[in-house]
């Protein structure tokens, strides 16, 4: 009888121990694309990367293809791929502009992608030629209920 109990006990606690993450971490002060990229404004220039959520979905990523510095980009158009051990996405950009730094970087070590997306992870830096356009992307909040949408339909 004590053995049942204890075995019950241990099942439940492995249940509790291998719950499922279900959210992937959304940073307050950036905005989001519905492609699962992120923008960084600093004046007029803004930082894009992909997302947290968008790195957990692809799995390892092993290489990263960033455009030429001076390229320009177009809201909603891709400019790069990110290619994981999984497939291989697309990276839109979030907003219009011109490429004025891209993250070498990634070069060498493109799973800083997955180890940091927002931060040293960052795919380029864009001159914004539309300032306007950031205010029809999604905050965190918006973003972080896309997700669980998303993830509901799958």
């Amino acid at each position: 009888m004590a053995s049942r109990l204890w075995a019950s006990r241990a099942a439940s606690f492995l249940k509790i121990s291998t719950f499922h993450r279900g959210f992937s971490s959304v940073v307050k002060d950036l905005k989001y694309a519905d492609s699962h990229e992120w923008v960084k404004v600093d004046g007029t220039s803004a930082t894009v990367g992909i997302t947290d959520h968008a790195q957990d979905h692809l799995g390892d990523v092993v290489y990263v293809e960033l455009p030429d510095v001076g390229a320009s980009v177009t809201q909603g158009s891709s400019f790069g791929a990110v290619e994981s051990v999984k497939a291989t996405s697309d990276i839109n950009s979030p907003i219009s502009g011109k490429v004025i730094e891209v993250n070498q970087e990634l070069s060498n070590s493109p799973g800083l992608v997955n180890a940091s997306p927002y931060d040293s992870g960052w795919i380029i830096k864009v001159e914004m030629s539309k300032s306007g356009e950031v205010s029809s992307l999604m905050d965190s909040e918006q973003y972080s209920k896309f997700c669980e949408e998303e993830d509901a339909k799958h």
